[in-house]
């Protein structure tokens, strides 16, 4: 069984995020919060609970440590810095999470990632793609390539993109959860303290064939009779409400 909501937070809040003197841009490391984090994990608990969850791009490691202690069989967190598996080491230990984690040095999008397959659930802060383009849609296909369920953090300017592509990598998907990203002051070149960047917890489900699926055939329909004499064309039975838009 997970920790309450506001001790699993309490517990996150207390993790080492990344230091500003070693926080590298390229790789867009930004520390989560240990509000986002407790705030992710309850949306996702269902799919964590019992589950093998893996996290992509894992950073500090609190998205691994928050999911262990929600209830999670076996996490793995991946990610390609050095420094940033040395901070989640930390983390995890400090949790007393160690016999549920481990962590794995690789790079999305450029080999074979040393995992073995069998993960339940995916549940990642991937980079945004501000820095190199298209780096947020490769972490979800790498997610997909191993996990039927995948939970991702992406900023809700990219929303239309993902869920137009979606079924493009074999997946379905939808916004569970409309957050904010306490973006906090990092970098040298940032002049605000910290930000609030609108994000979606995008949820991507894979396909049961793993493919496309194929478009649906269209309905066959009996010919209409014909009009009687005499009468001329009538008028359309209106056209449909304009469906509300949703999340």
């Amino acid at each position: 069984m997970g920790k309450e909501d506001w001790e699993l937070e309490a517990a996150l809040q207390r993790l080492a995020p990344f230091d500003s003197n070693q926080a590298k841009f390229e790789l867009e490391q930004y520390s989560t919060s240990g509000e986002l984090a407790a705030a992710i994990v309850r949306h996702v608990a269902d799919d964590v609970q019992g589950k093998r969850v893996l996290d992509l791009g894992c950073g500090t490691g609190i998205l691994s440590c928050a999911c262990a202690m929600a209830g999670a069989d076996y996490v793995v967190g991946v990610d390609c810095d050095d420094d940033a598996l040395d901070l989640a080491r930390a983390n995890v230990l400090s949790c007393d999470v160690d016999h549920v984690v481990d962590l794995v040095r690789a790079r999305i999008g450029t080999a074979r990632l040393p995992v073995r397959a069998g993960f339940d659930t995916c549940v990642m802060n991937p980079p945004f793609g501000t820095r190199v383009a298209g780096i947020d849609a490769a972490f979800v296909q790498a997610a997909l390539a191993m996990c039927d369920t995948v939970y991702s953090l992406h900023k809700t300017s990219t929303r239309a993109f993902l869920l137009r592509q979606a079924p493009a990598w074999g997946a379905s998907a939808d916004v569970v959860a409309e957050l904010r990203f306490d973006l906090p002051r990092t970098y040298a070149f940032h002049a605000e303290r910290s930000r609030d960047v609108e994000v979606d917890l995008v949820r991507f489900r894979k396909d049961d064939a793993g493919v496309p699926p194929p478009p649906p055939e269209p309905p066959t329909r009996a010919p209409a009779p014909p009009t009687p004499l005499g009468r001329g064309r009538g008028r359309g039975r209106g056209r449909g409400r304009r469906r509300a838009r949703g999340k």
